[in-house]
C-alpha cells in the first residue's frame, strides 16, 4: 500500500541510495569565544567566602582579635562555623575553637597546631551561637551572637 522507498514528493529511491544531510559546523566565534568565558567564571565568583583560607563556607559574620590571633565565625543560612587563626603561624603550639548553637551541644577542636583550629560547624538556623578561641594561654569569646 506504501512505498516505503518514496520521499515526501513521491519520487522512489533505490534501496541502499546515500543521503547526503548538511552537517551543522560551530562558527570559528564560537571556538574562541567558549574557552575566554570559562576562564572568566573564577573570577565572577563571589568575593565575600573565604573558604579556602579558612576552611568555613559562608560569609564572614565575626571576627574576634585577640594578642595572639584571632577568632573568626562565618555564617551561612543554615550553619554556623568558626577557627581560631594564628597571628604568627610557624611554630606548634596548643590551639582550640569552640561553637555552641543556643539549646544544642558545644562542637569543640583542640590540638596542636602551627597556624589554625577547626573549622567546627553546627546547625544554626534560627539560633543564637557562641564561639570561644584559644592559642596558648591567651583565649577570647564572643559570647551569644547571630540571633
Amino acid at each position: 500500500m506504501f512505498d516505503r522507498t518514496a520521499g515526501p514528493d513521491g519520487a522512489g529511491r533505490a534501496t541502499g541510495a546515500v543521503i547526503r544531510t548538511r552537517r551543522r559546523r560551530l562558527p570559528l566565534v564560537g571556538l574562541l569565544v567558549l574557552p575566554l568565558l570559562g576562564g572568566l567564571v573564577p573570577l565572577l565568583t563571589a568575593p565575600g567566602t573565604a573558604q579556602a583560607a579558612s576552611g568555613c563556607s559562608g560569609r564572614p559574620a565575626k571576627t574576634v582579635a585577640f594578642s595572639t590571633g584571632e577568632l573568626r565565625v562565618y555564617k551561612t543560612r543554615a550553619h554556623a562555623c568558626a577557627v581560631t587563626v594564628a597571628k604568627k603561624p610557624g611554630k606548634r603550639r596548643t590551639m582550640s575553637v569552640t561553637l555552641q548553637a543556643r539549646g544544642g551541644r558545644a562542637v569543640s577542636d583542640r590540638g596542636s597546631y602551627t597556624r589554625m583550629a577547626g573549622p567546627v560547624t553546627v546547625n544554626a538556623l534560627n539560633r543564637c551561637v557562641r564561639a570561644t578561641g584559644a592559642i596558648g594561654k591567651k583565649s577570647v569569646s564572643t559570647g551569644w551572637i547571630l540571633c
